[in-house]
């Protein structure tokens, strides 16, 4: 291949990923673009807006590279046909990251001359609600992921403002301290539940961890789903 190919492709984000790990990414994305975009009308926050934009941009990434290892991997008419699914499952996505763009630009008016948002969203069966977490609340100093914030409420959190400022859509490591302000998406009993458990006037109660042999089993068996999936990206040229 010559050089100026190597150059072209290294500059390229995300080619390094699987096709099952960038649809993966691209629908996570496409979930969290759409709650962001929601919640900078209802808090007027031009910081999450421009948030939303530049997932707006990591999603015409993620797109191109699906395209470029679907291509890459298509030999026959055949694998055209089948792959052709991929595309629009990746174009799909890509078309919600554009609505959530168009979402935000209504931040160019004033509050007052879109109140129909919030009337909309507080009609909405999932709304987003800003919780502020208490010293008092026995969910400090513990990570999303052993809260198991979601499964126990329902409530996804979106963002995250703490003492460093704000981090969208946190990872399960990240620990929560006291007086950060979470901003989720649930239903209103889920949502009430969870400002029990932040106000301190509740106490968390806790899953049972997850022994290490049944986390290394999940993770070979992710390993496997991926390889067969790989085997029917690339089709059955090699059969033939």
């Amino acid at each position: 291949m010559p050089s100026s190919d190597q150059d072209d492709i290294s500059d390229l984000k995300h080619v390094d990923m699987t096709v099952r790990e960038l649809l993966t990414e691209m629908k996570d994305t496409s979930e969290v673009i759409i709650d962001l975009a929601y919640a900078s009308l209802m808090y007027n926050s031009s910081t999450m807006a421009e948030k939303v934009r530049g997932l707006e941009d990591d999603m015409d990434d993620l797109k191109f590279a699906t395209r470029y290892k679907v291509l890459l991997s298509s030999r026959t008419r055949e694998d055209a046909r089948q792959l052709s699914g991929i595309l629009e499952v990746a174009s799909a996505a890509d078309r919600i990251s554009d609505a959530a763009s168009d979402i935000v630009s209504l931040l160019r008016f004033p509050p007052e001359k879109r109140p129909f948002i919030t009337e909309m969203l507080s009609e909405a069966d999932e709304k987003i609600r800003m919780i502020k977490i208490s010293s008092d609340s026995s969910m400090v100093g513990n990570t999303i992921g052993r809260l198991q914030i979601e499964a126990s409420t329902g409530c996804k959190i979106i963002a995250i403002k703490n003492r460093r400022g704000w981090t969208y859509d946190p990872e399960d490591e990240m620990k929560l301290r006291a007086n950060d302000v979470i901003i989720v998406r649930g239903t209103d009993d889920g949502a009430d539940l969870l400002v029990e458990y932040a106000a301190g006037r509740k106490e968390w109660e806790f899953e049972e961890i997850v022994p290490d042999d049944v986390i290394e089993d999940e993770a070979e068996e992710d390993l496997q789903n991926e390889e067969e999936l790989s085997e029917e990206i690339r089709g059955e040229g090699d059969e033939e």
